[in-house]
């Protein structure tokens, strides 16, 4: 049986493109491992609390035997969040676009991960080549020449974390413009953003099937 792990961070249920884009992935994946175990982080409608990295920061420079209830609390779940990401043969993470950056629960989560001793400098790379699909939501167009070109400030650091931190082997697929539909301003785009929407269905879909493929094929 496989795992894989899905995080999505949109406080939004319905119409949110980023989880749309993570349910493409996901069934591809379950299409071609239909045991597979699927394990949810849901980071947009159950928040991690804001104040747990510190206090797993901090509990790192304490003795074991000082440390208080708030901080023993956030080492087990920095340690519970990292169990999640090893356990998992593959990870779907769905991020929207959030004033041109990741989410504040997005970035909790990355930090928690990052305070576990085990992937702190020297640690070595327990996650090494595992794949990891980033899905991706924009409300705006950020593509070169664009007005907005180099405003996304989320796939950069997200391809930084996961893949030159983590060394993950990471693939992204990103819709764009997806605000043209509920924003008047935005109505001559409706075209571009529901053709940007579809390709990045179909590359997440490619992306899933591609790797959940590969795990099934016998080790040399």
């Amino acid at each position: 049986m496989t795992t894989l792990l899905r995080v999505d961070a949109s406080f939004r249920i319905e119409g949110s493109v980023s989880r749309g884009l993570a349910d493409s992935a996901q069934a591809a994946w379950e299409a071609e491992h239909p045991n597979t175990k699927v394990v949810r982080r849901d980071l947009g409608l159950n928040p991690l609390p804001a104040d747990a990295w510190a206090s797993a920061v901090s509990a790192s420079f304490a003795p074991a035997d000082t440390h208080t209830p708030q901080q023993r609390a956030a080492l087990m779940l920095a340690s519970a969040l990292l169990d999640e990401l090893l356990d998992a043969d593959a990870t779907i993470v769905a991020v929207p676009l959030y004033n041109y950056g990741i989410s504040q629960h997005v970035k909790t989560w990355i930090d928690l991960l990052l305070a576990d001793p085990r992937l702190r400098p020297g640690a070595g790379k327990p996650l090494i080549g595992r794949p990891a699909i980033i899905a991706l939501a924009r409300g705006g167009g950020y593509g070169p020449g664009t007005p907005r070109e180099g405003w996304d400030h989320a796939t950069p650091y997200l391809q930084r974390i996961f893949g030159d931190v983590l060394k993950m082997d990471v693939r992204i697929t990103a819709a764009e413009l997806t605000l043209a539909p509920v924003k008047p301003e935005l109505a001559d785009l409706i075209d571009l953003s529901k053709q940007s929407e579809a390709a990045a269905h179909e590359q997440a879909n490619a992306h899933a099937q591609e790797i959940a493929r590969r795990l099934a094929l016998p080790a040399a």
